[in-house]
């Protein structure tokens, strides 16, 4: 039953919260869940305003998680209003079920394995190119080996990542007012014609590579349609660089300003898992993710009607004072497994494992070849496109060679 007025938070639609929401989180968590005004902007350039329901403790984001019946990852369809739709991510049993089978063969422990020793010496080069000294980490380092990667498993040029990474942005800014519409677009035609030429490619001639997997899959005896394949290409491309994009730009501007941790970690590198954890509990790359209500229910003592929308804070989760000791303290010796920076239940991140890979070997990389890190002559820039993601767009630190 609901206990008085819930709580409408205005800052949550402002791109200075979106730098670091955190602070706001801490305010509205005690009021969790709240009602938080968040802009959407259409393909056309039009905007709507939603008022949606945002959950701030672990307890609350747990089980929406878990249960799929109640909050549905399908969005629902606005007559005559086109919305980009992702597969997989946005697909509910049993259709979901169907679709992650189809793709998980290229997230196997076997396979990525294999593919370990090439991110290893992807990085090695990024590495060497960067130099020391003064260094801007993501683009020497952050953006292109997550895209390479990707564009690897997906059987696309790696070279072209920053056009990926453009277009990858660009999806995500479906609640920025700061994109031009036009650009907006223009990116967008861009990517769908060039992952349309590289499907029509695979029809006529298949490689060992998932794009080809997926044209040549059925499901229900049927090949995917066109724009499914379309929809599956733009969600590895943007799954499979923003969370390890920003993961690893969180981690290192985190150890570049604790000289301390760093060289524990140089010199144990057992520290290197629970660093890369406590950095995805403290700066989840990932922050908010949407569900769509099914049937009435409640919340924290709140009634949650159908046919609304709830927005699963994983960030305020990761930092819920109820799940995690002095949650403001970056401590790599505490307990992280209840962190739901990867999501929870059917829809656990598929590239999780992967995404840890990368990052490992990212760490690992760096603590080889840099004796010692700090930051850089300016601060870094962090990105204000979207809630949706907590990262960096701009990270200089200074880099010295053992």
């Amino acid at each position: 039953m609901s206990v008085g007025e819930p709580a409408v938070v205005e800052d949550f639609s402002r791109s200075v919260t979106w730098a670091d929401p955190y602070a706001a989180y801490s305010r509205w968590r005690e009021q969790s869940p709240v009602l938080a005004r968040m802009p959407f902007v259409l393909p056309d350039g039009s905007e709507i305003e939603t008022l949606n329901w945002l959950l701030l403790r672990h307890q609350e984001v747990y089980g929406v998680l878990r249960d799929h019946e109640t909050f549905s990852s399908e969005p629902p369809q606005i007559p005559g209003i086109p919305v980009p739709r992702l597969p997989l991510v946005q697909d509910d049993p049993p259709r979901h079920s169907l679709l992650r089978r189809l793709v998980s063969k290229a997230f196997t422990a076997r396979r990525i394995a294999l593919l370990e020793p090439w991110i290893r010496q992807n990085a090695e080069e990024l590495l060497e190119a960067m130099g020391d000294g003064e260094a801007e980490v993501m683009g020497g380092l952050a953006i292109p080996l997550p895209v390479r990667v990707i564009a690897r498993l997906m059987g696309i040029p790696g070279e072209e990542y920053v056009a990926f990474k453009r277009w990858s942005d660009t999806f995500l800014s479906m609640n920025t007012r700061d994109l031009d519409p036009g650009l907006r677009a223009r990116n967008a035609t861009e990517m769908a014609d060039y992952f349309g030429r590289v499907v029509a490619e695979r029809r006529a001639q298949g490689a060992e590579d998932l794009i080809s997997a997926l044209v040549e899959a059925e499901l229900d005896g049927e090949r995917l349609p066109e724009v499914e394949l379309l929809g599956f290409c733009v969600l590895l491309l943007i799954a499979g660089n923003e969370t390890t994009t920003n993961l690893i730009g969180n981690m290192l501007n985190l150890l570049a300003a604790r000289p301390e941790l760093w060289r524990r970690v140089r010199e144990d590198r057992s520290l290197v898992e629970p660093t890369i954890e406590e950095v995805l509990r403290y700066e989840s790359p990932v922050q908010i993710l949407f569900r769509f209500v099914r049937r009435n229910t409640e919340l924290g003592g709140r009634e949650i009607f159908q046919h609304t929308t709830v927005a699963l804070g994983f960030g305020a989760a990761n930092r819920d004072p109820a799940v995690f000791a002095e949650p403001e303290q970056f401590n790599i010796q505490r307990d992280w497994s209840s962190h739901v920076a990867f999501g929870g239940g059917i829809h656990y991140c598929l590239g999780a494992p992967l995404a840890r890979v990368e990052a490992t070997v990212a760490l690992n990389a760096m603590l080889d070849r840099y004796e010692t890190i700090a930051p850089g002559s300016r601060p870094g820039t962090r990105q204000i496109a979207t809630n949706l993601v907590f990262g960096f767009t701009q990270l200089p630190l200074r880099v010295v060679c053992s």
